[in-house]
């Protein structure tokens, strides 16, 4: 039976990864990591498109057989969010599927190998510069859930959040409990995913969370030189 299986990618960090679902199950996947060849930023393109050709060829599945492509929408990396997202859209068109997105914040909970226990998380991922983004999400009943919007939170902010909730639980990158969004997590939030309806390929972008570091800089210097 073809177009059966839906491929996800997530690239809102230097480590992306790439997974093939069927139903509710991740039937193969890749973590990219910077160390496996790639350099240092790995997740941002030189090994995806040879990760996505690796699932395939493990779960034996063609070009037909993909029905759906899910991509993490952020926030997080420009560059390798930007990367993911043209890749996305190009194996969408290319295989004629509907693309999908899914918050990457999200992806951090549901992609990750242990079992979370029930409670409130707050997920966050580098936004450089001291910063974070985080959102708040809910595991309950077997679900994963944001329950608010995503937002940039300085250090001392994320300090703060943990004093004030002692219930509330850190998750990301070197936090209290150590997870990066993976694109496995899609398979458990796929019927939701699929439910909230396809993105327009032509005007959909990621939520970079905020502008890349050489654009700040740029407009920082013209507005020095319009004050000179």
């Amino acid at each position: 039976m073809s177009k059966r299986f839906t491929l996800a990618l997530e690239g809102s960090t230097y480590e992306g990864s790439v997974a093939l679902i069927r139903g509710a199950e991740a039937v193969a996947e890749r973590t990219l990591r910077a160390d496996d060849g790639g350099g240092p930023g790995a997740g941002r393109g030189e090994r995806l498109l040879p990760a996505i050709a690796e699932c395939m060829a493990d779960a034996r599945v063609g070009r037909a057989d993909i029905k759906h492509v899910v991509c993490g929408a952020g926030p997080g990396s420009f560059t390798s969010l930007r990367v993911a997202a043209a890749v996305a859209k190009g194996l969408a068109v290319g295989y004629g599927a509907d693309l999908y997105a899914v918050s990457s914040l999200v992806l951090t909970l549901s992609g990750a190998r242990s079992v979370l226990v029930e409670g409130e998380y707050l997920s966050v991922l580098d936004a450089m510069r001291g910063e974070w983004f985080a959102a708040r999400v809910r595991v309950s009943g077997g679900k994963v859930e944001q329950t608010a919007p995503a937002a940039i939170l300085s250090a001392e902010d994320l300090h703060s959040a943990s004093r004030s909730d002692p219930q509330l639980r850190i998750i990301g990158p070197g936090q209290q409990i150590d997870g990066r969004p993976h694109a496995r997590g899609v398979a458990p939030l796929l019927r939701r995913i699929l439910s909230a309806g396809p993105v327009d390929l032509a005007s959909w972008e990621p939520d970079y969370g905020r502008l890349p570091e050489a654009q700040v800089k740029l407009d920082a210097a013209r507005n020095a030189g319009l004050h000179a």
